[in-house]
């Protein structure tokens, strides 16, 4: 599990998947890349929007990370940003999240890319699918929480 992380380590983000889901449980995944992928992510190419993950004959794979190639190496190497990478978790990661999935319904959701060291990781989450009603709570929360903190700092 993941501890807290500094902003310039980011690479990418999914603000939108915490208006969708309920998270439930965390995990922090390696990803299988290619050298002119490190490269395109160093340059800020990254995009982790759309993505999700799928687990299949055992394996977690990540589709729809969306890695622009640098032109320099798009010359000579034959490039595809938006293939399926493969996940890199533990044996009891992987059945931890497979449960998740078959028993409870869930979904997996990648949350943020970032740099641990040298190496790329995948904060991925267990989540549960928010109704529309739960938006519109969560919505109206945060409005409320913005209006308490205009009224705190006008009466001081």
């Amino acid at each position: 599990m993941k501890k807290s992380k500094n902003n310039n380590d980011t690479i990418a983000l999914n603000r939108k998947a915490r208006h969708e889901y309920h998270f439930i449980d965390k995990f922090e995944a390696g990803m299988q890349l290619q050298g002119w992928e490190i490269k395109a992510i160093r340059a800020g190419k990254a995009n982790i929007t759309d993505s999700y993950v799928f687990i299949k004959d055992g394996e977690a794979y990540v589709s729809n990370i969306n890695i622009m190639p640098l032109n320099q190496a798009s010359t000579h190497v034959i490039s595809e940003p938006t293939r399926i990478r493969k996940l890199l978790l533990k044996k009891r990661e992987i059945e931890e999240l497979m449960g998740g999935l078959d028993r409870q319904g869930l979904t997996i959701v990648a949350t943020a890319m970032y740099w641990k060291a040298c190496w790329v990781k995948l904060e991925i989450q267990l989540a549960k699918g928010k109704q529309e009603h739960d938006k519109r709570d969560t919505v109206k929360d945060r409005d409320w929480a913005r209006q308490k903190e205009r009224m705190m700092k006008h009466s001081a």
